[in-house]
């Protein structure tokens, strides 16, 4: 029931019927239960968690930026091929509390980064999810912190891999 109430609120989010349920709070809070969750999914997978020496505090719905932080750690999981070196990152760049997920694996299609950049839907043909997991899809995710007034960014990594990025307003 949680599962469905929370597909219906980030579908919501992304048709803008749905206002956010912004309260002031850590990300550092919300990354350590992102964390938790996928640990417990996958606990054969390792996951380093690195922070910030800053403490970001700032408005936001924890409850749907988890899963956006759920979400692109499962996918390193599930499609990078590597399970030893994905990586997420909080810190603060200007006025932004960025985070980062990063992987050491196979890196991102030019059409997946094209999509993402677009901010288009990637067909299924370039999902690469043909188990239609519990994933709520990169375009949802890109449609949160959207909504959030963020910004959401992927590339390949020089050194192989890729990384997702995704910034919120972080105010003071």
């Amino acid at each position: 029931i949680v599962m469905v109430e929370n597909l219906l609120s980030v579908t919501r989010v992304q048709d803008g019927t749905l206002p956010l349920k912004k309260r002031e709070e850590m990300l550092e809070e919300v990354a350590g239960d992102a964390l938790l969750t996928t640990r417990r999914r996958f606990p054969d997978c390792h996951v380093d968690l690195e922070l910030s020496e800053d403490i970001l505090y700032l408005p936001m719905d924890p409850i749907l930026v988890k899963q956006v932080m759920v979400n692109l750690l499962e996918n390193a999981i599930r499609h990078s091929g590597d399970r030893e070196h994905i990586c997420m990152r909080l810190y603060r760049r200007e006025d932004w509390a960025v985070t980062e997920v990063r992987d050491q694996g196979r890196g991102l299609s030019p059409e997946v980064l094209q999509a993402i950049r677009t901010g288009q839907p990637m067909p299924r043909s370039l999902s690469g999810d043909s188990t239609r997991g519990m994933g709520i899809g990169l375009s949802v995710c890109q449609s949160i912190i959207k909504a959030h007034g963020g910004f959401f960014a992927a590339e390949n990594r020089r050194t192989g891999g890729a990384v997702f990025r995704f910034g919120l307003p972080a105010e003071g």
